[in-house]
């Protein structure tokens, strides 16, 4: 999962990047953390090693999910991701908007 800020048009700068393979409950917890943070209004603090970020997301956020198979150029076994990201002006607004609505089954 990304949380960030981003820009159309803007160079990006990593706040925060952390990755690593892990167990589909633990997964599921941080998942859980970050949900009861959006539900109840709190701010969102990333920590790893010597990293930290804190950020706060507006009321409402653009909420991007994207579903990536990704081909090597070399062969061999391709990769295949689920990313879900929030992103938001630093002056708080939301960013671009769909009509389709999203459902998770």
């Amino acid at each position: 999962m990304r949380l960030g800020v981003v820009s159309v048009g803007m160079p990006e700068e990593v706040l925060f990047k952390t990755e690593r393979r892990m167990n589909r409950s633990d997964v599921a917890a941080y998942l859980r953390t970050v949900a009861e943070k959006l539900e109840s209004g709190d701010s969102i603090t990333l920590s790893a090693g010597d990293q930290s970020v804190t950020l706060d997301p507006p009321a409402q956020p653009t909420f991007e999910v994207k579903a990536e198979h990704e081909t090597p150029s070399s062969g061999g076994p391709g990769e295949l991701s689920i990313e879900f990201e929030l992103e938001w002006d630093e002056d708080g607004a939301g960013g671009s908007e769909t009509d389709a609505s999203l459902e998770i089954q």
